[in-house]
């Protein structure tokens, strides 16, 4: 795909309301046979055994998306700025689902920076 076609596909996205989103992953997920759903569920119940394991030292904090807000779209753009290698399938059901590790072990400054990205964008945020 050419940077221009992509440009284009992120533009007609970009104006798309959350019913819309949501419609076109549907279709997707229908015509590849696959579930955004259950990856990302399945990824959230591996950060959540991760979390069990893991003793939080006082310089290292839990981001955790607890919910997404009124501002869906925004959110879901906030967090997959945040998280580059997850899908938008992914990053929408994180966000809509909610309670979604973001980082199991950020430091300070990278936990009150994620934290604030996603704040700004309409999120509710929980440091752990």
């Amino acid at each position: 795909m050419s940077q221009k076609s992509f440009d284009s596909l992120v533009s007609v996205i970009d104006g798309m309301s959350v019913l819309e989103l949501s419609k076109v992953i549907k279709m997707l997920e229908e015509h590849y046979g696959v579930s955004a759903a259950q990856v990302a569920s399945v990824a959230h119940a591996g950060d959540s055994a991760q979390a069990g394991a893991a003793a939080a030292a006082k310089s290292e904090y839990k981001v955790i998306l607890k919910e997404g807000g009124a501002e869906t779209i925004k959110v879901i753009k906030a967090l997959r700025g945040i998280l580059s290698n997850l899908g938008l399938a992914e990053a929408k059901a994180a966000v809509v689902e909610g309670n979604f590790v973001v980082a199991e072990a950020a430091n300070v400054e990278e936990a009150k920076k994620m934290k604030a990205a996603l704040e700004e964008a309409g999120a509710k945020v929980e440091l752990s």
